[in-house]
Order: structure tokens, then C-alpha cells, then sequence
């Protein structure tokens, strides 16, 4: 018997790296699974279908969440299949990384409309579903960038600080309705976005990590399930993940 048994949850960007470990061990625990993800269909099936040989259910949710009529739509679309929603984990992110010298209007609004302004519309459709049921469980992922200056990162590091800013706020207005809402921040984790980074750039931040490794995207989603799982009374609240790179 899973700890989440009877539970539905939407994982945005689930179709790989962090957010689909996510999936897979929101499905482990018994949950109904939603896998939202933008252009990758063949890896979202894949992820589907793995739920699916754990003995899960999952359904794909295909939607661009810069879009806010279409992530509202989304998120409606999944409470409707599953009847219920209780369980929204923001995870869908994007880099454009440029100096700010470099950096252009297009490449900043991107990322900002992707990884932050796609969290508000997901959580903003999911409320009035939660509040009716008197119960809810946001995750919103952030990102040790988003607490510490990183380079070529201002776009992506703004939209990461600003979900740690905004997940306080929705856990003060939403405590009420027995809706907690948290945040886990990455460090760097070894992922297929991580993996554009070049090997020589890699060595150098491993160096700068006291545990001398990077993170496994399903230790990022072990503190996700906890939150969720065991988390009844903590809102508001960060977890960092990071091997100790940030304290």
C-alpha cells in the first residue's frame, strides 16, 4: 500500500530529467499521475508507460505553459479526467543562458514566462479545485541559482528566486484550506540539461561541492515525495538538495 494511494497529481515538465523521477515515484507511492509536457511525445509516452508497468495510472497532458489560457486549460482537463486534483508540482523549466550583456528581451521573457509565470497559471487553475476539497499539496521546484548569483544565468536565476518569493506567499494565503505549499531547490543535478555543460566547466563546479558529486534526479524527487507524502504541517518552507554547495 502506497502513502499516496487515492491521490492525483500533475508533474509539469515530466517528460525527463527531475520531473520525470518525480512521476515515477509519485506513482510508486500510489498516486494517479499526470505527465504535462510541451514537445517531447515520445519520451512523455515513455514515461506514461513506465508508470504503467509499476502498476499506475498515468495520463499525458500536453500543454506550452507560457501560454495561460492553454496551462489553465490543462490543468482543468486533468481534475476533470482524475475527478479530483490534489496534488500540483511545478517543475517545467527553461535556460537561455546569455551575460547580461548579451542577453536579449526575447531569451529574458522566454524564461521568465516559462518558469515563473507557467507556475503561477498551473497553481492559480488548481486552487479553486484544492480549496473545494479542503486539501492540496503543492511543490514548486526552485534551484540554488535562483538564492546565489550564477553567471550568465539572470534571466533564469529571477524566475527561480521569484518561485521561492511566491511559493511563501501562496502557503500564507492557502494554509486556511488545508493546502501546503513548498518549494525544493536543486543544485546541480545530473540531468540532460545539466549535460549541455561543458565537461571542463562540470570538473569545476564539482570541485566546489563538498559531498564531490552531483545530485541524482531521484534524490531531488525523494525530498518531493516527503513533502508530499509525511509533510502535513510544513508550508512555506525550502528544501535545498544541493550536496552542501549552498548553506
Amino acid at each position: 500500500m502506497g502513502r499516496l494511494d487515492g491521490k492525483t497529481a500533475l508533474v509539469t515538465g515530466a517528460s525527463r530529467g527531475i520531473g520525470r523521477a518525480i512521476a515515477l515515484q509519485l506513482a510508486q507511492e500510489g498516486a494517479r499521475v499526470a505527465v504535462n509536457y510541451q514537445s517531447s511525445d515520445a519520451k512523455a509516452q515513455a514515461v506514461a508507460d513506465e508508470i504503467s508497468k509499476l502498476g499506475g495510472s498515468a495520463m499525458l497532458a500536453k500543454a506550452n505553459l507560457s501560454d495561460s489560457a492553454a496551462a489553465r486549460e490543462m490543468v482543468a482537463d486533468v481534475a476533470k479526467e482524475f475527478g479530483r486534483l490534489d496534488i500540483l508540482v511545478n517543475n517545467a523549466g527553461i535556460t537561455r543562458d546569455r551575460s547580461l550583456r548579451k542577453m536579449n528581451d526575447e531569451q529574458w521573457e522566454e524564461v521568465i514566462a516559462t518558469n515563473l509565470n507557467g507556475y503561477f497559471y498551473c497553481t492559480s487553475a488548481a486552487i479553486p479545485i484544492m480549496t473545494d476539497a479542503k486539501f492540496g499539496r503543492i511543490v514548486n521546484i526552485s534551484s540554488m541559482n535562483g538564492q546565489i548569483g550564477a553567471f550568465g544565468q539572470a534571466n533564469y536565476s529571477a524566475s527561480k528566486g521569484g518561485i521561492i518569493a511566491f511559493t511563501k506567499t501562496a502557503a500564507v494565503e492557502l494554509a486556511q484550506a488545508n493546502i501546503t505549499v513548498n518549494t525544493v531547490s536543486p543544485g546541480f543535478t545530473d540531468t540532460d540539461m545539466f549535460a549541455e555543460v561543458p565537461e571542463n566547466i562540470q570538473d569545476s563546479i564539482k570541485k566546489r561541492i563538498p559531498m564531490g558529486r552531483f545530485g541524482k534526479p531521484e534524490e531531488i524527487a525523494k525530498a518531493v515525495v516527503f513533502l508530499i507524502a509525511d509533510g502535513d504541517y510544513i508550508t512555506g518552507q525550502q528544501i535545498n538538495v544541493n550536496g552542501g554547495a549552498y548553506m
